[in-house]
């Protein structure tokens, strides 16, 4: 076996142990040692320690010390490392080689690290205790249990710390002590202070620290030392009678051998004669006979003034009723006329001396007569409260409305409260159109410049109840449920009945109910609503009544579902509708989910042919369904059947509707139409006219006519449909001079009949583009003779049949035509003002495009006697009206 060995190397380190970090590197760079329960680097002392040296530990060591602060690192030199051959070392037992010191001290928070590792064979095992104590739960084991490291310590952690080696062949053992210290830390401080002169000082300064701190004191920064008048003791100064030479800045001074704390504070001696604020220098006092007076006295003053009073030019005596209090004041009981007169105050130190003057006059006290004192009205009354004060004449007094102690504030009540004043020594307090709130105890306060008195009026309010309590469902089947609720404010008038009221998805708002008992008194608090419909959601809610009138709802109760029942209420309005051949086609008016009276509704609709016994029944699941389609092809066309329609839910089958007799459908149309026409109406328009014979089955709701154009496919014609016997109908929206085809064909709810034959027709050309051009007209008294160029159509267009002349006053929107087939017309100008007149071409495509307009003036209404004609043209290039030339009359009007 290997010898055991020991390396210690000891370098000069610069800087703070805490900076630095020692690691050993194993043979080259970057090898490092690596630590464990047989290998051990203290970062103390930086020494490598191996309890047991082995075979592969052999080769050459360097030390490396790196600085964490400034990274600057330090290499030793190379140390070898070799294995004896002189002999075998046996075990041994363990041998502490590396432990902490023997007293141990660090600053509260910080963190302590303890050392301790033993050689030994075999390899020893570390453990720690805590003489007397538990190793604090904040603490953690490192390198295989060779340092214990306690983080942020507290003075509970202090105490004696065992580390214990141990191997087979013993053990050993080292015990040190961990002390923490703290700095000193401020737990009272100094205040500037000011001080008569001839007063006393005390100052305390408190600190905490471990160890306990020292104190000291300095004034103006040169050490204090003890005096005659001055002590110094545990950090408490005292200075017995200050004066003038004791002002200066203090300091103490707290420490102990870990450091130091100041606090500091300034001492300000204050000398001065007395004075006195300026509204303390005259004064008056006014009380009532009876009261006690105060009259201030306090001077401002160093060192503090002494103080003495004078009645008239005598000092004043103290007696029982008479005395001076320790704040200078003059205190007078049970004042009366005697007390009367001025009365000085004097204060006075070795500076000098003031005085004050207080006038004090005794009144006959106020009193106070309020009426009526209690009053019970009913809403919406009035009330005047009287307030009358007597009091001595020479004071004026002031009157204060309250309501429940709080002040009535006039222009927020809504004009209810109004304040009079009619007398001097008397107020009324005017209550209108008086409210619930307005109940209370209402307060009369007179203040005069002597004294104060209040009293106070009581008004009761009758009115409507108020709300009852929260109401509560106690009890619910699937028409009733069982309701209780706390009783409503009677307000002073005692409740007659209670009305329930209730409210679901399916009523408008609330809504009386029927109750069991029918009437609820007024001294009940439960009843049974009756009649509802099973599996509807309710609230209630309770209203109260006494002779005044009806209170205010209570707040509505849980909403609850009443329990599922048979349904009652069978559909309505079954009749039939029309369908395709074959087809019986059943409807009806669905019932509301208020009735439905529970989950899974549905309808059964029963039928069957006139004359025949037994009923065929289908089901229909949707609770929402208003109809049913039977459909048999051996049933014949307008066949009668008898039909009900009955209801059912989870609970069960519900009742049927009356029986009512429906046809089936009646098939489509057999017939086509006949003597089918298309005739060109305009441009744009074709009259299609037909016939068709009268069906006994399978009549026509109405006919539909397809149309399209010439080159286009029967497929993509468009349709138009016509409703009930109607024989013709005008297609418009056509394009002008186009060829058409037309079917037309009957329809009804079966189906649609066969189509008619094919008929045509081609529209109209076009009206004439060109506008009607050189307007020329002469004026005439009351008429217009116009002409213009005839309108050529183009090639494509309608020949012109003639022309409209289209005139209006100017401000109306309706035109008047004349129709001519020459390019001139005469127009009548009946009315006087100004008329407008356009002139178009028209053909059997309709009216061509508008010629420029022109505006005439009228002189009509037999005011022009006489007038000379003149000529106007407008060209068809025109675009601004000309101005006409006015006819000048010759003769006066």
């Amino acid at each position: 076996m290997a010898s055991f060995w020991t390396l210690i190397l000891f370098l000069s380190v610069t800087g703070c142990l805490s900076e630095i970090i020692y690691s050993w590197v194993f043979n080259e760079f970057p090898s490092f040692v690596a630590e464990d329960s047989r290998r051990f680097i203290s970062q103390e002392t930086g020494n490598l320690y191996i309890s047991k040296v082995q075979t592969s530990d052999v080769g050459s060591y360097i030390c490396l010390v790196k600085n964490t602060v400034t990274n600057a690192r330090v290499l030793s030199p190379p140390t070898p490392l070799t294995l004896r051959n002189d002999g075998v070392m046996g075990e041994y037992e363990p041998k502490i080689e590396v432990h902490f010191p023997f007293t141990v001290t660090a600053a509260k928070g910080t963190t302590v690290k303890m050392e301790c590792f033993a050689l030994g064979n075999p390899v020893p095992t570390i453990t720690w205790m805590k003489v007397n104590g538990y190793i604090p739960i904040k603490s953690r084991l490192r390198k295989s249990q060779a340092v214990l490291e306690i983080p942020n310590v507290q003075l509970d952690d202090a105490g004696i710390y065992e580390c214990r080696a141990e191997n087979s062949r013993g053990k050993n053992s080292f015990r040190g002590q961990l002390q923490i210290y703290t700095f000193p830390h401020w737990l009272e401080k100094l205040n500037d202070t000011q001080l008569d002169s001839g007063s006393p000082l005390r100052w305390e300064c408190k600190a905490t620290g471990k160890p306990r701190p020292t104190y000291r004191w300095l004034k103006n920064g040169v050490p204090l030392l003890p005096q005659s008048r001055v002590d110094m003791v545990n950090g408490v100064l005292m200075i017995h009678n200050v004066n003038q030479s004791d002002a200066g800045m203090y300091q103490c001074l707290a420490e102990n051998k870990y450091g130091a704390i100041y606090a500091s504070a300034e001492l300000k001696i204050l000398a001065s004669a007395p004075t006195f604020a300026l509204n303390q220098v005259k004064k008056t006092i006014i009380v009532t006979k009876d009261r006690e007076v105060i009259i201030e006295c306090k001077p401002e003053g160093s060192p503090k003034p002494t103080i003495s009073w004078k009645k008239g030019d005598k000092a004043v005596r103290e007696n029982k009723r008479i005395a001076i209090l320790p704040d200078g004041s003059l205190r007078i009981l049970n004042a009366s006329k005697s007390d009367e007169g001025k009365y000085v105050c004097r204060g006075e130190n070795i500076f000098g001396s003031a005085e004050i003057i207080a006038s004090v006059s005794v009144k006959e006290p106020t009193r106070i007569e309020l009426t009526p004192k209690r009053t019970e009205l009913t809403v919406g009354e009035s009330i005047v409260l009287n307030c009358k004060a007597i009091h001595d004449a020479s004071l004026d007094v002031t009157f204060y409305w309250t309501l429940k102690g709080q002040p009535i504030d006039f222009e927020k009540e809504g004009g209810h409260f109004e304040s009079i004043r009619a007398q001097a020594s008397s107020a009324d307090l005017m209550i209108r159109n008086i409210l619930l709130m307005h109940a209370g105890r209402y307060g009369c306060r007179v203040q005069t410049t002597a004294d104060s008195v209040s009293d106070e009026a009581e008004l009761l309010v009758r009115g409507p109840p108020g709300p009852p309590g929260i109401v509560i469902v106690e009890e619910i089947t699937d028409s009733t449920a069982t309701l209780s609720w706390s009783p409503a404010a009677d307000n002073h008038s005692p409740i007659s009945s209670y009305n329930l009221q209730a409210r679901s998805p399916f009523s408008l708002g609330w809504q009386t109910v029927k109750t069991v008992p029918e009437i609820i008194t007024g001294d009940m608090e439960s009843a049974m609503a009756v009649d509802l419909n099973p599996w509807v959601e309710y609230e209630f809610r309770v209203v109260a009544t006494n002779p005044i009138g009806t209170g205010d709802p209570s707040t509505p109760s849980r909403m609850i579902r009443t329990n599922e029942a048979v349904p009652k209420t069978a559909p309505t309005n079954v009749s039939g509708r029309s369908g395709r051949r074959h087809e019986l086609v059943i409807a009806w008016e669905p019932v509301s989910e208020e009735f439905q009276n529970g989950e899974g509704f549905g309808y059964i609709v029963a039928f069957r042919p006139n004359g025949t016994r037994g009923w065929k029944e289908k089901m229909v699941t949707s609770s929402e369904a208003s109809k049913f389609i039977y459909r048999d092809e051996s049933v014949p066309p307008l066949t009668p059947f008898e039909v009900k329609v009955g209801v059912y839910n989870n609970k069960g089958d519900g009742p049927f509707s009356q029986i009512v007799v429906i046809c089936s459908a009646e098939g489509e149309p057999s017939a086509a139409p006949t003597d089918v026409k298309a005739t060109s109406v305009s441009v744009s328009e074709i009259l299609v006219a037909w016939k068709h014979i009268k069906e006994s089955l399978g009549r026509p709701q109405g006919f539909e006519v397809g149309y399209w154009k010439d080159m286009e496919q029967e497929d993509a014609a468009e349709t138009v449909k016509t409703r009930g016997n109607e024989s013709f109908i005008i297609l418009t929206g056509l394009e002008g001079n186009t060829l058409y085809h037309f079917t037309v064909r009957a329809y009804n709810g079966a189906g649609y009949g066969p189509p008619s034959s094919e008929v045509s027709a081609t529209t109209k050309k076009s009206p004439p583009s060109q506008a009607p051009s050189n307007l020329r007209w002469e004026q005439q008294g009351s008429q217009v003779s116009l002409g213009w160029e005839p309108v050529r159509p183009l090639a494509n267009e309608s020949e012109v049949m003639g022309y409209k002349v289209f005139y209006r006053q100017e401000g109306h929107s309706n035109s008047q035509v004349i129709e001519t087939q020459k390019p001139q017309a005469v127009v009548p100008l009946p009315d006087a003002g100004v008329y407008i007149i356009e002139v178009r071409a028209y053909s059997e495509g309709g009216d061509g495009t508008a010629s420029s307009q022109i505006r005439v003036p009228s002189y009509s209404g037999g005011k022009i006697t006489s007038a000379q004609p003149t000529l106007h043209t407008l060209s068809t290039s025109s675009s601004v009206t000309l101005l006409l030339a006015l006819m000048i009359p010759s003769t006066s009007w």
